[in-house]
């Protein structure tokens, strides 16, 4: 079987989607899915505006079907709604092809924190985008909810999972002498992320920042005792979890947050608000608190078991990610089986 997958966001980005597509892209390569993803880095680019590390394909839409035509896919997958993802959409509607979406990021909502656009409006073409397909695919129950209120169809749930070798506890590192607690984010620093949320709280040790964005500028001048790690990836990013002591999530707008099974398998419980995306992934475990107020839920975490943390988070693995897109994949655009099922390849 041949999968082709587009996607606008790409390397350079570092988050959240871009480590899902190449995570399930490896799962699926080792399943025997011969996988071709059609990025950003197949054309000449320019930087989007307010947040240059995203790049924009600039390609007429006639020469994106055409690589994406000599690629001859049995499926077809929409990641993003970029111009990538409008050119493939066109291509597969003009030539009734099937094709699945999915629905990662609240750019509504992420649009009307820079731009005087209401969310109703960016809903109505999003939702446009994704009903011309075989199935949207969400990550969490809430968000499915959430998009069916508002017009959307065939929605089909897409977990997410973490790579718990890398990310795993590390107490070596924990016995240094540090000034502690230290409290940790992780993420873009863009506005829709709230980090300043974080940043203000009245907290004892030290807060600390991995990532990078377009608010770093702002938030290093407003709060100067905060630490900034920028951007941190591979072995540096698992060190940075696992030397912290609670992982605070301050944003309102994630689908998801792949970072909250990041902090999760390295041990780190969660401190957020009690907003969907959190709320799906955390629910009433034991494992973070979830609170209107994040200080109080940040020193409140400082209590709970490190080691039910990491157990948490061995329930969710990149296979099993992987193995629910193709189920997707294969059922929404009627492709049959005739490839060996991921549950069968991880089994020799």
């Amino acid at each position: 079987m041949k999968l082709l997958i587009a996607t606008d966001a790409w390397r350079p980005q570092v988050n959240g989607v871009v480590r899902t597509l190449e995570r399930v892209s490896e799962e699926l390569g080792r399943a025997g899915v011969a996988v071709t993803m059609l990025t950003p880095a197949d054309f000449r680019t320019m930087p989007m505006p307010t947040y240059p590390e995203i790049r924009l394909a600039l390609a007429l839409p006639g020469t994106i079907a055409k690589k994406a035509a000599a690629m001859a896919p049995d499926g077809v997958h929409i990641a993003t709604e970029g111009p990538i993802g409008y050119a493939i959409r066109r291509w597969c509607l003009a030539t009734a092809r099937p094709f699945t979406t999915s629905f990662h990021t609240r750019f509504p909502e992420y649009l009307a924190a820079r731009l005087p656009v209401p969310p109703k409006a960016s809903y109505a073409v999003l939702r446009r985008f994704h009903n011309a397909g075989r199935g949207c695919m969400v990550a969490t129950r809430t968000l499915e909810t959430e998009l069916a209120e508002r017009g959307f169809t065939n929605l089909l749930p897409w977990s997410r999972g973490v790579d718990a070798e890398l990310f795993r506890p590390r107490p070596d590192l924990r016995t240094t002498d540090r000034q502690r607690p230290v409290f940790l984010f992780v993420g873009r620093v863009a506005v829709e992320k709230n980090i300043r949320a974080f940043l203000e709280l009245d907290l004892p040790g030290i807060k600390r920042v991995v990532g990078d964005g377009p608010a770093m500028s702002e938030l290093r001048t407003a709060f100067p005792d905060a630490e900034f790690a920028g951007t941190l990836t591979g072995e540096a990013l698992a060190q940075a979890y696992a030397d912290a002591d609670v992982f605070v999530f301050p944003s309102r707008t994630d689908t998801y947050g792949i970072v909250l099974l990041e902090a999760l398998a390295s041990g780190l419980p969660v401190a957020a608000f009690p907003v969907p995306g959190p709320a799906d992934v955390i629910g009433d475990s034991n494992v973070g608190v979830l609170d209107e107020d994040l200080g109080k839920a940040a020193v409140a975490a400082l209590a709970i078991s490190r080691d039910d943390c990491r157990a948490f988070a061995l329930r969710h693995s990149w296979a099993a990610c992987a193995r629910q897109f193709l189920d997707n994949v294969v059922t929404a655009q009627d492709l049959g089986r005739d490839f060996v099922p991921l549950a069968e390849a991880a089994a020799h």
